[in-house]
Formats: structure tokens, C-alpha cells, sequence
């Protein structure tokens, strides 16, 4: 992802990110500055990165024309990067959710005039889920520009009682993602729009893991779980991608196994403590994956996901 942090510098390539006049988080360079990112990218083998401005900065809180112009000055900062690295950048635009009318408008001109194959999301947009019908006309603008989506974790703080031990970020993310997951599939968005390209971070949380439970539900309890939709939850295994962060072999070797090998795409979560310092490592050491899947995953699934050719980066 990047950014640019408007806040006061203790070190020259270290910056505050203030939130209501209290420090929230201490960033290095690589969050805002391409060259020291390039260059990171060259010590680790990353040949292309996609963009994304970090989450916390969605504003979906905000008054609606207040978002749409921060997220215009983000998306205008995030395509002079990518017009500057076109073989090393591609860029995913921000848009304010939280007025549909809004979203779509910038995502036009994110997908139209700044050539962003996407956009990011959040996992919720304040009080609605992603099945809301609120969301629906940017599911539709979606389909018709051929605009990808990718779905980050957000405001994980479920009223507070993830206060220690960082549980909103060990615990909230795969929980949101979950979340995010489950409404769009029993909420029937894929049935509603079956050309809709979404990919969802952090190996789907625990999506994954639990889609036997939650197809079980669905059949023993359908009055409550298949009120939006009728068709049931594993058929939507391989209609969606996620990434591949999930820190451990077993885990990552299950997701493929679930998800599809065609449907996971390399995920770093670069550069914040959670992600993979040497983004694509895990997936490298796997021995169970020959190297046409490590090559998948490590760039053809992303490829496919952004409806980008190999050849923008030769």
C-alpha cells in the first residue's frame, strides 16, 4: 500500500500518524517514498507491487464530499507514482463508500482516467455489511468497467474488548474478513452479479477454516442462514480470490487446497510488523507446490485478478 502522511517527523524517513492529537502509529519511508520502496523491493525480489492507500485512512466516517476529495487526493498521488514506476507500480484507488452515488463516480475515474485496474475496500462500510443493497449500484459499476476488488480488514474493535495483547490485529482482521465474507456469500452479491472480481486479504481470515461449519448452518439452519440466498456456501469456492498471508505452511497449504490453486494471490501486508518481510518467502519454501503453482501464485493469479499481461512489466 502507500501513502502520504501529513503529520510531524522526529527522524528524517520517520513520520507520526496522529489520530484525535495522539500518536496511532510511527511509519518509516517506505510508506510514502517510491525510491526507498524500489529499493527494498530490489534486496527482497519483488519485480511489481499494487498499491493501496492504508485502511485506516478509508474515512468512511467522515461527511461523504469530505471523503471524496481526500480520496481524490489520495488516487491523484498514488497515479503519479504508478505513471512514474509503470513497470514496477500498479494502483488500486480509494472511493467513498459510505455515499454509493459517490463511490461510483470516483471509481470511474479511477478505473477511467487514472487506469487503476481497482480499487479497495473495506470490510464493512459503518453500519452496513457488504451484502447491504445500499452497496448494490457499486457492485453494478464494478461489473460494467471490469473494476477489481479488494477487500481489507477494518475497525476491528468489536466495542472494545480487543483493547490487549493487539487482538485487533491478531484476532479483529480474520474475524472481519470472515465477516466480509460470509455477507457477500449468503447475502447472494455473487449471485446478484456473477462477473464481480473480488479478493479478500489475509488468506480470507478464517473463512477458510470454517466453511464446513458454515455450510453445515446453512443446511440445518436454513430460516436463518439462507434467507438471501438459497444456493449453498461451497459453491462459491473458487469464485472469489484471497491472498496468501497466512504465516504458517500447513495453513497456506489448506487455503490453496480450499480456495483453488487458481484463486490465491501473493500477499505481503508490506511494510507493517504483520507482513512477510520477504514478501513471497512462504510460499517458496512450500514442497508440496511444483514450481508452475509457486509461479501462480506468486504472480499469475494477480494477473488474472487485475486483468493485467505480463508484458506491462517486461
Amino acid at each position: 500500500m502507500d501513502m502520504r502522511v501529513g503529520s510531524r517527523c522526529n527522524i528524517i524517513g520517520e513520520a507520526k500518524m496522529m489520530k484525535d492529537g495522539n500518536i496511532f502509529r510511527v511509519v518509516q519511508a517506505n510508506c510514502w517514498d517510491p525510491e526507498v520502496r524500489l529499493k527494498e523491493m530490489d534486496q527482497t525480489g519483488v519485480t511489481v507491487q499494487v498499491l493501496s492507500t492504508v485502511p485506516v485512512m478509508f474515512s468512511y466516517w467522515a461527511k461523504p464530499q469530505d471523503t471524496l476529495d481526500f480520496a481524490r487526493f489520495l488516487n491523484d498521488d498514488l497515479a503519479a507514482t504508478v505513471k512514474k514506476h509503470p513497470k514496477r507500480f500498479v494502483g488500486l484507488g480509494t472511493i467513498p463508500m459510505q455515499c454509493p452515488e459517490l463511490a461510483v463516480q470516483e471509481m470511474h475515474r479511477c478505473i477511467k482516467e487514472l487506469g487503476f485496474p481497482g480499487i479497495q475496500i473495506g470490510s464493512h462500510i459503518n453500519q452496513w455489511d457488504l451484502n447491504s443493497k445500499e452497496l448494490h449500484p457499486v457492485y453494478a459499476a464494478a461489473e460494467e468497467l471490469n473494476c477489481s476488488i479488494f477487500v481489507h480488514p477494518w475497525d476491528m474493535e468489536l466495542g472494545g474488548r480487543m483493547s490487549k495483547y493487539w487482538l485487533p490485529w491478531l484476532v479483529g482482521m480474520p474475524a472481519e474478513t470472515t465477516t466480509a465474507i460470509c455477507c457477500m456469500v449468503l447475502g447472494g452479491i455473487f449471485e446478484k452479479f456473477p462477473k464481480l472480481k473480488v479478493c479478500f486479504a489475509h488468506g480470507g481470515g478464517a473463512f477458510p477454516y470454517t466453511i464446513g461449519r458454515i455450510d453445515h448452518g446453512f443446511k440445518v439452519r436454513p430460516d436463518l442462514c439462507a434467507i438471501d440466498n438459497t444456493t449453498a456456501p461451497y459453491s462459491y469456492l473458487g469464485k472469489f480470490y484471497t491472498d496468501s498471508l497466512v504465516h504458517d505452511p500447513l495453513a497456506l497449504k489448506f487455503l490453496v487446497d480450499v480456495i483453488g490453486k487458481d484463486n490465491v494471490v501473493l500477499g505481503s501486508d508490506y511494510p507493517f510488523p504483520l507482513g512477510e518481510q520477504i514478501p513471497g518467502q512462504l510460499i517458496e519454501s512450500m514442497e508440496d507446490f511444483d514450481q508452475k503453482l509457486k509461479e501462480t501464485i506468486l504472480a499469475g493469479n494477480a494477473l488474472t485478478f487485475l486483468g493485467l499481461d505480463r508484458t506491462q512489466f517486461e
